[in-house]
């Protein structure tokens, strides 16, 4: 079951009040993207127990969160 990620639960209640337009929705979720899978490199570098080689950053975050649309 994937999540929504925090910029994903914003659009979907602000984008159809036009408070948000879509460039700044998908700028905003690729911003996110690259933060969630530099934190999961953060932890493997730093040998955290819960992180392996065999599953990498790309990987965990397209299995969370929807097949890593951007």
């Amino acid at each position: 079951m994937s999540k929504l990620t925090a910029v994903e639960w914003l659009a979907e209640k602000y984008i159809l009040v036009g408070m948000l337009t879509t460039p700044m929705v998908e700028r905003a979720k690729a911003m996110e993207r690259e933060q969630i899978i530099e934190t999961w490199h953060n932890g493997y570098n730093n040998q955290s127990p819960m992180i392996d080689e065999e599953n990498c950053g790309q990987q965990y975050y397209a299995e969370t969160y929807k097949g890593g649309e951007q």
